[in-house]
């Protein structure tokens, strides 16, 4: 598949989802189910996640979608769509719904996230598998720490055998001009026959302006060409530079 077919692609993707936002804005007028809608739409230069490229590289552009609902309670739920690129041609976009709840430990002030999150890849759902996201936080001052651990429910990436757990340290701090400058760093840890897990991070800073999130990140990762499973594709880990401007409805 070539550039052009994949940045159509990312336009078009782009396209449907802002179509969708002025139903999340009009929704957050009035409650659905007890709670309320939202929306966020991000352009990026590319989609890393723990330390790899979705893109091939920064081959193509990303146009992410979250359309979601919560209510007071902390029960939440929606879906996460982006365009992705790898070497297998059938995986051109994922699909992600979830579900999950927040809340805090009593009057500890050490807050909690359990989600579970299913990757769905139209057209190749061999590689279809869900994660168990668990979180805790705690604010102190303008920053915040945010532990996670999280499972693999079933086959990771439809590889059968392999099971994986990431965790990750989720620094950030806010200063009161509204720059915030966050980080993760974490160890996707991969079990199975020919399985090899991975260290990796990113840090960046981020600034709203005029209704508008700007990102600029910093990633890598401790993926080399003695790997077991990326040795031959270390291009995807290479250290880089992303920014991304999201929007949120």
């Amino acid at each position: 598949m070539n550039n052009k077919y994949q940045l159509a692609q990312s336009v078009i993707l782009g396209a449907v989802l802002l179509s969708a936002t002025p139903l999340a804005h009009a929704a957050q007028e009035s409650e659905v189910f007890d709670g309320k809608i939202s929306g966020k739409l991000t352009f990026a230069s590319d989609y890393v996640f723990r330390g790899e490229s979705e893109t091939m590289d920064g081959d193509v552009p990303v146009v992410q979608g979250t359309l979601g609902w919560g209510n007071d309670l902390g029960w939440y739920s929606g879906v996460f769509a982006s365009n992705i690129k790898f070497a297998d041609p059938n995986l051109e976009i994922v699909t992600a719904p979830y579900i999950g709840k927040t809340g805090e430990f009593g009057t500890s002030g050490i807050s909690y996230d359990v989600m579970v999150f299913s990757y769905l890849y139209p057209g190749a759902s061999y590689s279809n598998y869900t994660e168990l996201w668990l979180k805790v936080g705690k604010q102190f001052g303008s920053a915040n720490v945010q532990l996670e651990v999280t499972p693999t429910l079933d086959d990771w990436f439809g590889v059968k055998g392999w099971q994986g757990v990431n965790y990750a340290v989720h620094p950030s701090y806010g200063f009161d001009n509204g720059v915030k400058v966050s980080g993760s760093f974490g160890y996707q840890d991969l079990d199975g026959e020919g399985a090899e897990g991975w260290g990796h991070w990113n840090l960046g800073v981020s600034k709203a302006y005029a209704g508008i999130n700007f990102d600029l990140r910093y990633h890598g990762s401790t993926v080399e060409a003695d790997h077991k499973v990326y040795g031959t594709q270390t291009k995807i880990f290479d250290d880089r530079v992303v920014l991304g401007l999201s929007k949120s409805f």
